[in-house]
């Protein structure tokens, strides 16, 4: 099997990739490498099958190299992946100080930043010293989604791929195949999540994050007044706090039993106070995972209502293109008959605003008590 097969909709990317693994240091290798793409396009998987193609001594190395790589404990394989809403300074240092070692097995160090765009400009500082004058075989491979997320400087020693949004029909083959889900089930799925492989992922193989994602829906398209709304922003955060809790509690269990595990004690046994920071540590990064969890859950939210107030507008215009929830057809052109296209055009731009207040620390009730105000639909249009 090849480190690229687990990819999909990206062949010039991957082109590119391949052709400067197999190489040497010349002009197709470079040391600092910028992926870019929109959410769910395969941004970390193109990243860590690049590092598995350079850490491999060989085609009969790969499966192994790639299980290494899988882990995070391949020797000569650097990760910063965050569970904060920011990267820290310290983090950075941390894997700058890490990158100057020489390989130890392989042929190159590779150094990997998962959203890199979380980097605050006092810390991209520590890394461009880096990515200026890496040892000779150090590879840094920066994930983002645009190159204007980071800073001029950076973008000035990087050697950028950007990736395109795969196709619907791609990202179902590859979860149908992948994950053994019925295509049917994969193509709703890849539609539903417009792309997001992650997501798309999710949906086909999580039936309660279906369940979730219809009531989001139907919660919208059942708001007839304030009163309503009010209710309504109430409900969604609470099942955006369970889509977080869902995803990060079997992960917070598997971490505190490895921790424990390592550390000598057994399940249900005494921690000795010595340790106890240790498990403290691990809790408060687990606290701030959380919190990163629930923005993206609500974020998730925002997203899926968008692709419903899409699909109203589109019918409202008489568009001819297919909706993203194709499954609830009934349900949107009623919708389309209870709303103006520009009232529909009004909830559109709350729900941006809303966005765009959530990540500026507003209070998430009340940014999403304001977006459903907007959403409020009564008699029918004549």
């Amino acid at each position: 099997m090849s480190v690229w097969d687990e990819l999909t909709g990206q062949a010039e990317a991957i082109a590119v990739f391949e052709a400067a693994a197999a190489g040497t240091i010349d002009s197709s290798m470079t040391h600092s490498w910028l992926v870019t793409g929109p959410p769910g396009s395969g941004r970390s998987n193109l990243a860590y099958a690049f590092a598995t193609a350079l850490l491999s001594k060989g085609p009969d190395d790969d499966e192994a190299t790639a299980r290494q790589v899988a882990a995070r404990t391949h020797p000569d394989l650097g990760v910063l992946s965050t569970e904060r809403v920011i990267i820290s300074i310290d983090e950075v240092r941390h894997l700058v100080t890490s990158s100057q070692f020489s390989p130890s097995v392989g042929r190159y160090r590779v150094m990997v930043i998962e959203d890199a765009d979380r980097m605050s400009e006092r810390t991209s500082n520590v890394l461009l010293k880096a990515l200026e004058e890496p040892p000779p075989r150090t590879v840094w491979i920066l994930c983002a989604p645009s190159e204007a997320d980071l800073i001029p400087t950076i973008r000035s020693r990087v050697r950028s791929v950007r990736l395109r949004v795969p196709g619907i029909d791609e990202v179902a083959e590859l979860i149908s195949r992948r994950d053994g889900v019925d295509l049917a089930i994969a193509t709703r799925a890849a539609r539903e999540a417009q792309s997001h492989i992650g997501m798309a992922h999710r949906l086909a193989t999580n039936e309660d994050a279906r369940a979730r994602r219809e009531q989001t829906l139907a919660i919208a398209l059942g708001i007839r007044s304030v009163g309503d709304a009010v209710r309504a922003a109430a409900t969604l955060l609470q099942i955006a706090g369970d889509d977080a809790k869902a995803i990060t509690e079997e992960r917070d269990a598997e971490e505190r039993a490895s921790t424990l595990r390592s550390l000598g004690i057994e399940p249900g046994g005494t921690i000795p106070p010595a340790l106890r920071g240790q498990l403290k540590n691990l809790e408060e990064d687990q606290k701030r995972r959380a919190t990163r969890s629930l923005r993206d859950g609500l974020d998730r939210i925002m997203v899926d209502l968008l692709s419903l107030y899409r699909d109203v507008l589109l019918l409202q215009l008489g568009a001819g293109i297919e909706p993203i929830n194709l499954s609830i057809t009934p349900e949107l052109e009623r919708a389309r008959d209870q709303a103006t296209p520009a009232q529909t055009l009004a909830t559109l731009d709350a729900i941006a605003t809303a966005r765009r207040r959530i990540d500026g620390n507003v209070s998430p009730a009340l940014a999403l008590e304001a977006m459903l105000i907007s959403a409020a639909r009564k008699d029918p249009v004549r």
